[in-house]
């Protein structure tokens, strides 16, 4: 019977969750579902210098918008807790003194000055390494204080295999005999990532490609320990798109990197993880590109995943979180964009819903919704040569002609029947009454009303929010700018 697939995420908390960590995570999330497995979330939180304060709530946060629910980790427990290190720290101690006591690792008392930072590879030159034990029994009687650290085979070579790059292998003598246990019985992530993945039974380790030089060191413990390895998988980076068309690791030059930020912008939690579950990896067997989180299960296989760097383009999130858009119930979009259009006269206020049900399909992202509606609140400056339209044979001065019955017409709609099948029944009145084209009549009515050539709408859903007494300003206004030309 094969083994039960066991996958972690395990972030140090150190600040917000940029979108590489949230893509391993994900990954880590939908092979662990596809595969009938767990999921395990773990805080590597023994940097205390980076560490930053309620990182870790972040961290849950961030995951529970992005519907990736561990199985086991703080909070929610499990047989392999506790699941944040800073709790663990006997467990390290038991595990590096027995790597001592095996002759797999080594007390080292130097300094941290730097003075003995001078082998060959700009590692410590193993000054402690071969200590006699009566030297060593010395300094601990005086209570000097010091690191573990792993004696490195100083020969051959280190090899694995990952499921990406295949096998991999490094030259021993470039391995410096690192740092297991601080001087203040912290561990390093090296030593402490190795005992937490094999002690939570962890069987499919996938975090990013800068690991892959520091793979040997782990793989070197779990042989130290006699431990079966984990199966690797080292995600190549997300890259980012730079002015002048090269690429380089995605980063805040390059626009909002981060899940949290980008939810910010007004874009779905939702089409955020569909978009980062792209970053990298090709379904099979579909073309499909916009995947419910039970879809991505269903069709997620590390078989697809690419090892050449992805590139994340903010136009393919914006289409992407357009079409979560056009499918979203209207009144749950009424909901949850009206935040982002700010404060509202009482007229737009009144009729939001409306409003937004014009905006939907045409976002790609909410923080556009101020400006998208700036000119309903407050019309533009007059410019004359918005009037020009070759394609419906307007210009200002025909513009000029046309308004004073367009005027006449919107005076003739009584207030108490001013909505959009009235304001529509007259318009096309108009234009068969005048026997012109409908675009050369309704041109010169949406530039007097909206002051610009692009609009949320068409002329009748602008009039309609306008509201009769500010659609008639707004006309007589743009009539007079006109004729005094």
């Amino acid at each position: 019977m094969n083994q039960k697939v066991r996958t972690r995420f395990a972030p140090s908390p150190t600040g917000y969750m940029h979108i590489g960590n949230l893509r391993t995570a994900l990954y880590a999330y939908l092979f662990a579902k596809a595969e009938h497995g767990d999921f395990i979330l773990r805080i590597e939180d023994t940097d205390r210098a980076r560490y930053v304060a309620d990182a870790v709530d972040f961290i849950k946060d961030t995951l529970a918008a992005a519907h990736i629910i561990p199985d086991e980790g703080p909070d929610i427990g499990g047989e392999c807790g506790p699941y944040v290190q800073s709790e663990r720290m006997d467990i390290y101690k038991k595990y590096a003194e027995q790597l001592v006591a095996n002759g797999k690792a080594y007390r080292c008392f130097c300094d941290a000055s730097g003075k003995h930072a001078t082998g060959e590879f700009g590692g410590y030159d193993r000054t402690c390494r071969d200590l006699p034990q009566e030297t060593i029994d010395a300094y601990m009687a005086e209570g000097k204080p010091y690191v573990i650290r792993q004696r490195m085979p100083l020969s051959g070579e280190t090899s694995y295999f990952d499921v990406l790059h295949g096998n991999i292998t490094i030259p021993n003598s470039e391995l410096e005999d690192q740092v297991l246990l601080k001087s203040d019985g912290m561990p390093t992530y090296n030593f402490a990532n190795v005992i937490d993945d094999h002690l939570m039974g962890v069987t499919h380790i996938i975090r990013g490609a800068e690991f892959i030089t520091s793979t040997p060191k782990h793989v070197l413990l779990y042989e130290s320990f006699g431990w079966e390895l984990p199966v690797f998988i080292h995600l190549a980076p997300v890259m980012g798109q730079n002015e002048d068309g090269s690429v380089s690791k995605l980063s805040k030059r390059h626009g909002a990197t981060s899940f949290d930020d980008l939810v910010k912008m007004g874009y779905l939690p939702e089409a955020i993880t569909n978009y980062v579950a792209l970053l990298g990896w090709n379904p099979k067997n579909t073309n499909q590109e916009i995947f419910s989180m039970d879809e991505l299960i269903a069709h997620f296989s590390p078989d697809g995943l690419s090892k050449s760097p992805a590139v994340f383009d903010y136009n393919k999130l914006g289409w992407l979180n357009g079409e979560y858009f056009k499918a979203m119930d209207e009144a749950e979009f009424a909901r949850i964009a009206r935040p982002f259009a700010g404060e509202l006269n009482e007229a737009l206020s009144s009729k939001w819903e409306y409003l937004a049900s014009i905006l939907k399909p045409r976002l790609t992202r909410l923080d556009e919704i101020p400006e998208s509606i700036r000119f309903l609140m407050e019309m533009p400056a007059f410019d004359a040569s918005l009037y020009n339209n070759k394609r419906n044979k307007v210009t200002p001065e025909k513009a000029a002609e046309l308004l004073p019955d367009a005027v006449a017409l919107l005076e003739s709609i009584d207030e108490a029947d001013w909505t959009t099948d009235s304001i529509n029944d007259k318009i096309n009145g108009f234009v068969e009454e005048k026997g012109v084209k409908k675009g050369l009549a309704m041109w010169p009515m949406r530039i007097s009303i909206s002051g610009q050539t692009v609009t949320p709408g068409g002329v009748t859903e602008i009039l309609y929010l306008l509201g009769k007494k500010i659609s008639l300003e707004r006309m007589k206004k743009s009539l007079a700018n006109l004729s005094a030309m």
